[in-house]
């Protein structure tokens, strides 16, 4: 069996508006994303059950790890309760302090996780459960 550093490659984070989903996680990540090309096959036509659009998390393909995007689809509802996807941080306090102003809200502030650090559970401006971890 291969030995990966990181198994996901790829994360999609789903929207109902994706430029409140955009100024959410730019003002809460303090990062600046930007639209990407849509992929082959897909419409910008909301009214076409092949409407995709998405705004990328900043990343490098070529590097260990994962990346990903915001994406608003006619395949995919945003929503809690399936997969939680953490982003890393120095200080996940940091992050976290910023959810509420940006238009989402705290499920669990930052809490030891023992040996693996420490983390917090958030919702986005779409509903969508996300987390924080950090080493401190």
């Amino acid at each position: 069996m291969a030995t990966f550093k990181n198994p996901f490659a790829w994360t999609e984070i789903y929207t109902e508006n994706l430029e409140r989903a955009q100024k959410f996680y730019e003002t809460v990540l303090d990062i600046k994303m930007d639209r990407m090309p849509i992929p082959e096959g897909m419409e910008t036509d909301e009214n076409s059950e092949n409407y995709f659009e998405m705004i990328g998390f900043p990343g490098d393909m070529q590097s260990p790890g994962s990346s990903g995007a915001l994406v608003k689809s006619a395949m995919f509802k945003p929503g809690g309760g399936g997969t939680l996807v953490y982003f890393a941080s120095a200080d996940c306090a940091v992050e976290i302090s910023r959810v509420e102003s940006a238009g989402g809200k705290v499920i669990a502030g930052k809490m030891p996780i023992g040996e693996h650090g420490f983390c917090g559970i958030c919702e986005d401006s779409e509903g969508n459960a996300i987390g924080f971890h950090s080493m401190q």
